[in-house]
């Protein structure tokens, strides 16, 4: 069966009845939002990345043992202007869009001058998040979309750039427990320099639930830590954050700014500005939440390249950091469907397979400890940081596995220590085949496939007073490549993986790669959660009721040609993987 990623998605606006077999837990009241790429062409123009087509809204609610769901696009300006043009004329990261030839010669020149300085796109189709009472579409640029999370009606366009000078934000924010939203974007270039900002958005009080007034008019300012290369900012698609730390990670996969402001002029688009340094250091930065310090300590690794953090938490002196982590970005070059035409393996293709990497961050001091000496005092890692000289570490992960993407936790225990988490096997293709529950010692081995399906990410829900980190289920929407068949919700149970139920929602499903994450509020929902990589909130709906969010995995810095992808042979297979994280 073949999976045809160039097919224009169709919107349904209206709630439908998803066929419901088995039991839906009672508690689990709510709905899923997930956002990714569904329009692949306009008129005689099409996109030339995958994840450059406009976003594509998909909800499915759960209500008393029952399943809606419904979709739309996201009415962005990008959008509308496409539309009214009926042909693609707003460029995105992979796709560069050049006047209509019958165009005069100051459109063109005017058309020029706009991607000299580019004003990017707002088509946010890589996550959903919650800022305030107001819920967003956003992808990895300085423009977010308000949408209501109920209809997926597009509402209100908000610009960063009018309370702090950010040009690229990460869609993967994190959230407290008292409801505060930290995150982080890039300032290139602002009265001389370019910057990583680290900001907050403060919880909204009592007094301010019934104001209509953008969260982001609150936004605090944590700290700034100058770029590395002043025109040559790292790429980042998340950060890591425990109790009191935030940790970013400063790697040697950098945008080269002057080549992105002559790209239109060379006819390139503005991925290709992109460049991997593989003989640099990747720079880890340790920041405290509460005065906006760096830790003194230096932090280095060899280069690589991280695009999702699984969790972090702090232990007995020293921070934890868990990633999914490539040797180099071939897995830009992996998403070009000409490529996925050809062979979507590995082996075949020389690509990196992402390995789950444990970092562990001492924060105690240098002092009297001998150069040469590892100062990594936990009995449960082989991670190592190795003193080079006065302030500076040397930082050797532990290579928990491979082969596993789209890492996944119970968000209740984002920045604690954690026992299990959920996420895709990429073992032996680039698009995942199986969803995976790993990494408790004492879990037993279980397994159940269903041909030509291809998963998403998994999300995890928890149980209302759950007893423990896994009590909960796992959401996954599959995608039934077999035809006449209806794709479908699928359910399991977060401890074990058996199937409690599945809801098919007689529609075709359209792929997307990737997260969001996001909190649970316990002075607004009793259940809540959800953390994909890239995106998620939650929506202060009846007692017992969560929201979440899904996204695409690489927002809007990657992405492939339209095209088709065929397999024989397309298991979905849910497996739980007899590996430790123990601590």
């Amino acid at each position: 069966m073949s999976v045809d990623f160039s097919k224009n998605a169709t919107e349904r606006p209206e709630p439908c009845n998803a066929e419901v077999v088995g039991s839906i837990p009672d508690w689990l009241q709510g709905t899923l939002v997930r956002n990714g790429p569904g329009l692949f062409s306009v008129g005689e123009t099409s996109y030339d990345h995958w994840c450059d087509g406009m976003s594509f809204l998909n909800s499915f609610s759960f209500k008393n043992g029952k399943v809606t769901h419904r979709s739309r696009f996201l009415r962005s300006d990008t959008y509308n202007s496409n539309m009214a043009a009926n042909r693609i004329v707003v460029s995105e990261m992979g796709t560069m869009a050049y006047p209509d030839p019958s165009k005069n010669f100051i459109f063109k020149a005017i058309t020029f001058l706009n991607h000299t300085v580019p004003d990017f796109t707002d088509n946010a189709a890589s996550n959903i998040i919650k800022y305030g009472n107001d819920y967003y579409a956003t992808s990895e640029t300085n423009y977010i979309r308000k949408i209501d999370p109920f209809t997926l009606e597009t509402q209100d366009k908000v610009d960063y750039m009018k309370f702090l000078p950010v040009n690229l934000v990460s869609s993967h924010p994190h959230y407290d427990r008292e409801g505060n939203v930290y995150n982080v974007g890039t300032s290139i270039a602002e009265k001389g320099k370019t910057k990583y900002i680290f900001f907050q958005i403060p919880a909204v009080t009592e007094k301010e639930k019934d104001k209509n007034t953008p969260a982001l008019k609150k936004v605090k300012v944590i700290c700034t830590v100058p770029c590395h290369s002043l025109l040559s900012p790292s790429y980042y698609h998340s950060f890591g954050m425990t109790e009191n730390y935030i940790i970013f990670i400063e790697q040697p996969f950098k945008l080269d700014i002057l080549k992105m402001a002559t790209a239109y002029m060379r006819g390139v688009n503005w991925a290709s500005c992109m460049k991997f340094f593989p003989e640099e250091n990747t720079l880890i930065h340790l920041i405290e939440k509460k005065t906006g310090k760096k830790v003194e300590m230096k932090y280095h690794t060899g280069s690589l390249v991280v695009y999702h953090h699984v969790n972090a938490f702090e232990d007995d002196g020293h921070v934890v950091l868990d990633v999914i982590a490539y040797n180099d970005t071939s897995l830009y070059e992996m998403f070009y469907m000409s490529r996925l035409k050809k062979d979507i393996s590995f082996q075949s293709n020389g690509y990196t397979k992402p390995n789950y990497r444990r970092f562990v961050l001492p924060i105690r001091s240098d002092k009297g400890i001998a150069v040469g000496e590892n100062m990594v005092k936990l009995r449960y890692t082989t991670a190592t940081a190795v003193k080079q000289k006065e302030g500076k570490l040397t930082c050797q992960a532990e290579v928990l596995c491979e082969g596993f993407e789209l890492p996944r936790i119970n968000y209740d225990f984002n920045g604690k220590k954690h026992q299990f988490v959920y996420g895709n096997i990429v073992e032996e293709s680039v698009l995942s085949t199986q969803v995976t529950f790993a990494f408790h010692l004492l879990c037993d081995f279980f397994s159940l496939s269903e041909e030509n399906c291809w998963p998403s990410e998994p999300v995890f829900v928890p149980r209302p007073n759950g007893e423990s980190e896994d009590d909960g289920v796992v959401l996954v929407s599959v995608i039934n490549c077999i035809p006449g068949q209806s794709s479908f919700i699928l359910i399991l149970d977060g401890r074990n993986f058996k199937e409690v139920a599945r809801a098919y929602v007689n529609t075709e499903l359209h792929r997307d790669i990737k997260q969001t994450e996001g909190p649970r509020n316990a002075r607004n929902i009793s259940s809540l959660t959800f953390k994909f990589g890239i995106f998620t909130a939650l929506v202060p709906t009846p007692a017992g009721s969560f929201l979440c969010g899904a996204s695409i995995f690489f927002s809007c810095m990657s992405g492939f040609s339209p095209g088709t992808i065929a397999s024989t042979h397309s298991p979905i297979t849910f497996l739980l993987l007899l590996l430790s994280v123990d601590h």
